[in-house]
């Protein structure tokens, strides 16, 4: 062995041994970072925004980990939220749906549109990009003609609450988004079904092979992306008492990369829920600060792309140990 390769296997041997110590050491050194830069960041308040932004981006990651688990890929759900949120936001508006309704239609309608995608991948064994790709065109598309460009408002102060109230001072979406994690850690971790996802994830044919029901896995893995996409759109849309046509636009690429950060790899089968959680974290910060930098927005996607390039090579180091 060279010694170029001889180094890279130590530098991929270390990044996957200290991979979960390194996402907490970069996210303690970011904070450290931005509290002695700006005087405003360690603020309650500023504490506040950021665990609310990172609920809405973390349930939508939590769903992307699930699909990364098992080898694919969603890149609807973005497009998924915001057409989900304006699916709540006329339930409430034009059909007069109780507002402790809304939420939960709203994700079962999300479930569907991820079962369909789950569908197509699963049983006509097409490409989960390609798929996802395409109905991210088609959600965007129907929710600009749902709404022809407009926000439909008000949804009223009761259903406000879900995404501007707090519970004992904690956010309501902060809360759903632990309580999800919490879930989703234990069904990963201590169920059949769990196993099962990172096995079809680790080695499909295998998975086929000792009976595992490989294609309604997938198709439900899918269901629960699409349905926590919807739950993310919309407890925004009751933050901001509107269905804007624009919920979910900018959620995708710091979803994807808060779950391959987290330890989640692009081929499957390897990465953890917690691992997710602080991801979305980091990547929640990371937005906050370049805001109160005054950074301009348009350096803000550049940065973010520059993370995620990180984010796979660090993907990248890890499957080579």
């Amino acid at each position: 062995m060279s010694q170029s390769q001889s180094n890279f296997a130590r530098l991929s041997s270390m990044i996957g041994r200290f991979e979960a110590i390194g996402i907490v050491a970069a996210l303690l050194l970011l904070c450290v970072f931005l509290t002695l830069s700006v005087d405003t960041f360690a603020t309650s308040y500023n504490m506040t925004v950021v665990i609310r932004q990172a609920s809405f981006v973390g349930i939508i990651a939590l769903g992307q980990t699930l699909v990364l688990l098992i080898g694919g890929i969603d890149l609807s759900v973005g497009a998924g939220a915001g057409l989900s949120a304006i699916f709540g936001a006329l339930l409430l508006t034009s059909l007069g749906v109780h507002p402790y309704l809304v939420i939960p239609l709203t994700c079962l309608f999300g479930f569907a549109l991820g079962t369909i995608n789950g569908a197509l991948v699963a049983y006509a064994r097409l490409n989960p990009f390609i798929v996802t790709l395409a109905s991210w065109e088609i959600f965007a598309g129907a929710t600009l003609v749902i709404t022809q460009g407009n926000p439909i408002r008000p949804l009223g102060p009761v259903f406000g609450w879900f995404g501007k109230g707090d519970i004992f001072g904690v956010p309501v979406p902060v809360l759903i988004f632990i309580l999800l994690a919490i879930v989703l850690a234990f069904v990963l971790n201590r169920t059949r079904f769990g196993r099962n996802i990172y096995a079809i994830g680790g080695n499909r044919p295998a998975a086929v092979l000792v009976g595992i029901p490989v294609k309604r896995i997938e198709m439900l893995v899918f269901g629960l992306s699409g349905m926590l996409a919807a739950l993310a759109g919309i407890l925004y849309a009751s933050r901001l008492d509107s269905g804007q046509p624009s919920v979910g636009e900018g959620w995708l690429m710091p979803a994807i990369t808060a779950s391959i950060i987290g330890g989640v790899s692009l081929r499957g089968g390897q990465g953890t829920i917690s691992g997710t959680v602080a991801g979305a974290l980091l990547m929640a910060v990371l937005g906050n600060g370049i805001v109160l930098l005054n950074i301009s927005g348009y350096w803000q996607r550049v940065i973010v792309g520059v993370v995620v390039l990180v984010a796979i090579l660090i993907d990248l180091l890890r499957r080579k140990r």
